[in-house]
């Protein structure tokens, strides 16, 4: 199983740097896909490498997709849309984050279930999706961590969340 982060042009690579670093950090594999599997520039001017073209990936395969802001007009195609229905089918995790949230909105999978398109919340974790708003990217990567069960024990949790949303030294 493998994680996918779906990077585009002006994505925000700030919203997914500290969830894409859990999921390394536990050994997960990392999949960099975008459409055509060509480098995109995100939003803060990094020059990202795609590993592949979203549809080299067989959506039965995903664990997580993680879809970052930013300015979604390039990935608003039935293309991606049918990427994320098809992992969710799955009852595979998926996560968006600030304007990705309106990206899995678009797809449909945001009906009838609660996200911060439904709810006033910043961070909303359902049993296959969690939304966040981009203020809450430390908040979503704790989230996703122990939706995928990353965290050693509670210490650990505890201690991951001292030093990234606390800021405590050690």
């Amino acid at each position: 199983m493998k994680t996918v982060v779906l990077l585009y042009e002006t994505c925000c690579i700030y919203e997914i740097v500290i969830t894409n670093y859990f999921l390394q950090y536990c050994g997960h594999e990392l999949v960099f896909a975008t459409i055509d599997g060509k480098p995109v520039t995100a939003q803060e001017k990094f020059s990202l490498n795609a590993t592949c073209a979203l549809k080299d990936i067989d959506p039965k395969e995903v664990e997580l997709l993680l879809v970052p802001g930013g300015d979604i007009s390039s990935i608003a195609n039935e293309e991606v849309y049918s990427f994320i229905r098809a992992v969710a089918a799955n009852m595979q995790l998926v996560a968006g984050i600030c304007n990705g949230v309106d990206e899995l909105d678009n797809a449909g999978i945001l009906e009838g279930i609660d996200s911060t398109h439904s709810l006033k919340d910043d961070l909303v974790v359902g049993e296959h999706v969690i939304t966040a708003r981009a203020n809450m990217y430390v908040d979503m990567a704790i989230a996703i961590g122990k939706k995928m069960n990353l965290f050693v024990d509670e210490a650990d949790l505890q201690e991951t969340i001292d030093f990234w949303k606390f800021y405590k030294g050690f």
